[in-house]
């Protein structure tokens, strides 16, 4: 594969490992140490040492108990792997890296859509009409659209729960009480939590920004609510369900099957041209030379770089 560089007709050779849409999903670690150890990861704990492929992965989580060396966070971050610092079971985000791009131009053209009220109104409906096989009249409100899709989620709800036979009596949990929850509510929550960090690293890999929301507003992830909820229906609920029908390990069957059902929707190829469409950003697909956006590149290729563009 080649890179070619702005202003010039020629091309470099480079190191090239998978984009966000060829990796694996996520990888959650907890009572352990992650390092590196001759250009791989091992994550070592009391059973022993488990190998990690440094190139295959888009999120490693990092639950109670865990440690990093620096070694192995410079190589996560230098294959555009995103990292988190979570809760036991991934259910919350205490911290996160960044992402692999170097450019700022997606991360504008999002801050443009949302300050410009008609625009940041047109990618809300974008997003609504990606959940309907019916197209929306344009004169329908924001406040019709979101009964519309509340009442598509509730009847979510009670499909698969006649499906799997489990009892549901809503989204009631509290995250100080965790144990007290059913399980089917924590593992619509370790689903979850596994389905925001997905789109989470794919927002931060392709530079734009997670805080800047169109539906979801006010929040440090407003964007990242924004483009899980297009696959909540199809992925975090069937697997709650799925999963919830045996109570032992709830939390951790949740994340294997997420990963299974992940693979299985092709979710990884979808998430970063989902977010183009409901931007009207569709030509805005490829990589440019200044992004380096999954790629590793070595400081003599960066500084040449920075020499032919300057």
């Amino acid at each position: 594969m080649h890179l070619y560089l702005e202003g010039r007709n020629m091309a470099r050779n480079l190191h090239e490992i998978p984009k966000f849409q060829d990796r694996w999903s996520h990888l959650y670690l907890e009572m352990g140490k992650l390092d590196r150890t001759a250009g791989s990861l091992t994550f070592s704990d009391k059973s022993g040492k488990m190998p990690i492929p440094i190139d295959q992965l888009s999120l490693v989580m990092l639950g109670p108990g865990s440690s990093v060396t620096h070694a192995a966070f410079k190589a996560l971050a230098g294959n555009n792997c995103m990292i988190c610092w979570t809760g036991q079971d991934g259910t919350r985000l205490y911290a996160h890296g960044t992402g692999g791009t170097h450019s700022s131009h997606r991360l504008l053209q999002q801050a443009r859509l949302y300050v410009d009220e008609k625009q940041r109104l047109a990618v809300a409906r974008r997003m609504y009409q990606k959940r309907f096989p019916e197209i929306i009249p344009e004169d329908t409100s924001l406040e019709t659209l979101r009964g519309k899709e509340g009442y598509r989620v509730r009847a979510a709800y009670e499909e698969n729960a006649k499906t799997w036979g489990i009892r549901w009596d809503g989204r009631n949990y509290d995250q100080d009480k965790w144990d007290y929850a059913d399980p089917v509510n924590r593992s619509l929550s370790a689903a979850s939590a596994c389905l925001y960090g997905i789109c989470h690293a794919a927002i931060l890999s392709a530079g734009y920004s997670p805080a800047i929301g169109f539906i979801h507003t006010g929040k440090m992830l407003s964007f990242v609510y924004d483009i899980a909820d297009l696959y909540r229906t199809d992925l975090v609920i069937p697997v709650a369900f799925q999963t919830a029908q045996r109570t032992i390990e709830v939390e951790r069957r949740a994340r294997t099957l997420c990963r299974e059902k992940i693979r299985e929707l092709k979710l990884m190829q979808k998430i970063l041209p989902d977010i183009a469409e409901v931007l009207d950003a569709s030509d805005d697909l490829t990589e440019r030379s200044g992004e380096l956006e999954g790629r590793a590149v070595s400081m003599a290729d960066r500084t040449d770089q920075r020499r032919i563009s300057g």
